[in-house]
């Protein structure tokens, strides 16, 4: 596990493990990896920098601290739903950093039952992977890397 829950001042719970949402949607794999071997789609896709998305030498890339991790943790100041399919439950929350930005981030849950966790004046900490886009993508992106979501835990309690 990359968060160290158990160095927080309160109790968390783990509510999102990427790889457990792959064990249960293999074909995401699959298809994402064909999109980066696909050099017809220069402009959409990972480039395979750190291995091809969800395979053995991918996990050992973050496992080994090859492919850069972002790791964000603050108080919820809000909880709401964004996007336009409805939603019974929120998807998303602006986190109150250490450094007092407000940074608006999806929540992410392998069991829908908790996102209930996800309210005002709960922690949240959640890791990065930063992998590569394709040279195209990262023009027609404006940025190098997507971020895709290893982990996310919240606490079982608002702070104090």
């Amino acid at each position: 596990m990359l968060l160290k829950l158990e160095n927080t001042k309160v109790p968390m719970k783990l509510v999102y493990l990427l790889s457990e949402e792959l064990k249960a949607d293999p074909e995401y794999v699959s298809l994402t990896q064909a999109l980066t071997l696909d050099r017809s789609r220069p402009y959409v896709g990972l480039n395979g920098t750190y291995g091809l998305f969800g395979s053995q030498e991918w996990w050992d890339s973050i496992n080994r601290g090859k492919m850069p991790l972002l790791f964000l943790s603050g108080i919820i100041k809000r909880a709401y739903v964004t996007g336009q399919d409805p939603s019974d439950f929120n998807n998303t929350i602006d986190l109150l950093l250490d450094d007092g930005t407000i940074q608006s981030i999806g929540i992410y849950t392998n069991q829908e039952e908790d996102s209930d966790f996800f309210k005002e004046g709960h922690i949240t900490s959640i890791v990065y992977a930063l992998d590569e886009l394709k040279p195209e993508a990262m023009l027609n992106f404006g940025q190098k890397y997507n971020q895709i979501a290893l982990e996310m835990a919240v606490s079982l309690e608002p702070v104090k």
